[in-house]
């Protein structure tokens, strides 16, 4: 995308297309949004949330999901894939806060990237949008419009994450996120990618080659 100077159209295409771009995981506290995060991996938003609200009136902090039966979690959380590793990690992240936390969760990304099964993306998550700390989150979507539009040459996500962070304003970066994650569910899909209705096409060596 060359500079910075090019990435202001860029943002305020992303801020016309989702101006209430916001966390779409339901949660209550920052402990229910850790889990639920934990949920989400390989797994759509819209089905974690179908899965927490009874997860969530049985064991609702740390307390009670480290007490609960590693059987009973997996039940509970079975649609979100992946349920046991999920319960097991869960289970885990719940004892050590416990042990290391008081039972609450951290507000920054060294204690966070501890605790078991929480990586750099899922602790951007909790920080940007529990804490109001900014972060930038990197999935499947965030990676693949960041090589397409030329923001980084990295495929690693937090060599990506470190790119991101340099050349877009701190303040933007857990807004941004969102509206990237959107932009990539909806538009600038994987395969066949809404080029000919997007307004920075002109901004995207991969689109243009795509097109030729």
């Amino acid at each position: 995308m060359g500079g910075k100077k090019d990435l202001a159209p860029f943002m305020e295409y992303l801020k016309e297309l989702f101006p209430e771009a916001h966390c779409e995981l339901t949660y209550n506290d920052p402990f229910q949004l850790l889990v639920a995060t934990i949920l989400s991996a390989q797994c759509t938003d819209k089905q974690v949330n179908k899965v927490t609200p009874l997860l969530f009136s049985e064991y609702a902090d740390a307390e009670s999901m480290a007490e609960a039966p590693i059987e009973k979690i997996e039940k509970l959380i079975h649609s979100t894939g992946f349920y046991k590793n999920k319960a097991k990690n869960i289970k885990s992240m719940s004892h050590a806060l416990i042990h290391e936390h008081n039972g609450k969760v951290p507000d920054n990304m060294e204690s966070l990237v501890k605790l078991p099964g929480v990586g750099r993306k899922t602790a951007n998550v909790v920080l940007g949008n529990a804490f109001k700390v900014p972060g930038m989150v990197v999935d499947t979507h965030v990676k693949r419009i960041s090589n397409r539009y030329g923001l980084t040459k990295n495929s690693d996500p937090e060599k990506i994450e470190q790119d991101l962070m340099k050349i877009f304003p701190r303040d933007r970066w857990t807004e941004l996120s969102h509206q990237l994650v959107l932009f990539g569910r909806y538009f600038c899909t994987a395969k066949k990618p809404n080029c000919n209705e997007c307004k920075i096409f002109a901004y995207c060596p991969a689109g243009n080659k795509l097109v030729k």
